[in-house]
């Protein structure tokens, strides 16, 4: 597997792939290119949304306004972006250091 990731310099732009109804909120490794993260909310009314981005910035710790969807609303594909950290620190905070990286051309 890989994961891939759009470093800008600013930020690191990258797909998530999210489990709505799971027993606890974790980031449990790659989906495929994306990050798998298990939420415990439902899919309903932007609430897993909302979770998934407050969960984000604090496992990244960082403000959670620094944390914003990209695409994806109605999906369980989706589109981070994360403003201020480089692509290793995210790997390091999200636990994925050592997974097989590919970066986005």
């Amino acid at each position: 597997m890989t994961w891939s990731s759009g470093d800008d310099g600013e930020g690191v732009t990258f797909a998530v792939h999210v489990q709505p109804r799971a027993a606890k909120n974790e980031v449990v490794g790659l989906h495929g290119d994306a990050v798998k993260v298990r939420l415990t909310a439902p899919p309903a009314e932007g609430a897993a949304n909302e979770l998934l981005l407050r969960f984000l910035a604090e496992t990244l710790r960082i403000a959670r306004g620094r944390v914003s969807l990209v695409s994806g609303r109605s999906s369980r594909e989706k589109k981070v972006r994360v403003v201020g950290l480089r692509r290793e620190e995210l790997l390091e905070r999200l636990g994925l250091v050592g997974e097989r990286l590919a970066k986005k051309r």
